[in-house]
């Protein structure tokens, strides 16, 4: 809130929501008052002494509907505070697109293989997560283009395909945005292909692919094969 960025979440489960108290703006929808709780052990006086006495937050019940399932229904707490600049039907849509953050953070650790990072020192580990971040927006950049200029939704387009297609135009030396054809060309194959509508979906956290039966590799390779230089190194 200090830094102007509004949030909306589920209430706590350990937190009641009573709607008959603070100030009503509609059904199951009104402001309230939360006070300062006692300082954590792990913060320091000066920083909980900057936190104000208490915040006005409001607390709004949502249910979302879907055909062929039951309702399910929920306290949301948001700094949204205006009803008739976000009503209780926006909070609910604004939530149901908390699919797409998994959706972001899939395509950055599995599609552009951030799932392992290679460095050695915090340094480069940070360079090589920023990294990342600055591709994966170029990336969506060039997906928002191409959905545009083909009257199309940007998440309706693939990310992986996209991804596949700016590198086989940067292999063949023709990936460049001073280049109208070739980018043309670009945005062409980048909406060539569109994802399906899949709201609300869910996908159990398995692993598909089984560990090899190997022992792990905890040495130096060298020692496993009985290098004497690498002996002699070490």
């Amino acid at each position: 809130m200090q830094i102007g960025v509004d949030v909306a979440f589920p209430i706590h489960s350990a937190r009641n929501s009573d709607f008959r108290r603070g100030k009503r703006l509609g059904k199951k929808d009104h402001l309230v008052q939360w006070r300062k709780p006692i300082k954590p052990e792990w913060m320091d006086d000066a920083t909980y002494r900057d936190f104000p006495d208490y915040i006005t937050i409001r607390e709004v019940f949502v249910s979302s509907d879907r055909a062929g399932f039951r309702s399910k229904s929920r306290v949301l707490v948001t700094t949204f505070l205006d009803p008739n600049t976000v009503s209780k039907k926006n909070l609910g849509e604004l939530y149901n697109y908390r699919w797409m953050i998994e959706v972001n953070l899939r395509s950055i650790k599995e599609t552009m293989h951030m799932d392992i990072l290679r460095g050695k020192t915090p340094e480069i580990v940070r360079k090589e997560i920023w990294a990342h971040l600055l591709a994966y927006n170029l990336v969506r950049k060039i997906m928002t283009q191409s959905a545009n200029c083909h009257s199309k939704k940007p998440r309706e387009l693939s990310f992986k395909l996209a991804l596949q297609m700016i590198e086989a135009f940067r292999q063949a030396g023709i990936f460049s945005e001073k280049n109208k054809i070739s980018y043309a060309q670009l945005l062409t194959a980048v909406a060539y292909k569109t994802v399906g509508n899949r709201p609300r979906r869910w996908e159990p956290r398995r692993v598909k692919r089984r560990p090899k039966a190997f022992p792990k590799l905890q040495m130096a390779r060298c020692l496993y094969r009985g290098n004497r230089m690498c002996y002699s190194l070490s």
